[in-house]
């Protein structure tokens, strides 16, 4: 069985694949999954109209949210579609999101349009894997730990250790991001 995690962040998701099972984990590929266009520098933060400015017309926000849409829909058709050829076909996926906070709830315009962003990222994301048939379950970046002990039954320090070795498998840096994706990812394991 193979998961894939995915640290959604503005524009991209960084995506982190593991094999086998809980007990058993493997590491099988790391990549940068664009959930933006980077030719139209815009849609890296649709909501937004420049540094701490907000974009207030309607139109054009539609209009990056549609390539946003269309380039989640490519990277994640490129993913699966790169995973398979390796034999390692995703069966689940996890997101790590910064927050879920609903939009309409935040006063701040320019707090606003970053959580505008944020749903719109996980969204898209999801929908794109569920066009693939791949169920996804969505964690909070600072639940992460807790959940991540608790789901496989480790000693926070222990899951720390096990995702600090994956890193030592592959090529470049291993980051924070990189991190959150594959544990995200060992929780999409089965049992």
């Amino acid at each position: 069985m193979t998961a894939v995690g995915f640290r959604v962040k503005s524009g991209h998701a960084i995506a982190v694949a593991l094999e086998g099972s809980r007990a058993a984990p493997r590491v099988v590929a790391r990549q940068v999954v664009e959930l933006s266009d980077p030719g139209t520098p815009e849609t890296r933060q649709p909501y937004h109209d420049g540094m701490f400015r907000t974009e207030e017309n309607a139109r054009e926000i539609a209009r990056r949210v549609g390539i946003v849409k269309r380039c989640a829909k490519k990277s994640v058709a490129a993913l699966v579609a790169q995973m398979e050829r390796a034999e390692h076909v995703p069966m689940g996926a996890a997101l790590v999101v910064g927050s879920l906070i609903d939009p309409a709830t935040v006063a701040n315009p320019h707090i606003r349009a970053h959580a505008h962003e944020g749903r719109l990222f996980r969204t898209v994301l999801e929908e794109a894997l569920a066009a693939h048939h791949i169920a996804c379950v969505v964690i909070v970046d600072k639940e992460l730990p807790a959940r991540a002990a608790k789901g496989l039954g480790r000693p926070p320090s222990a899951v720390a250790r096990t995702v600090a070795a994956f890193g030592k498998t592959l090529r470049g840096t291993w980051r924070a991001e990189e991190k959150a994706a594959a544990t995200a990812a060992w929780l999409a394991l089965p049992t």
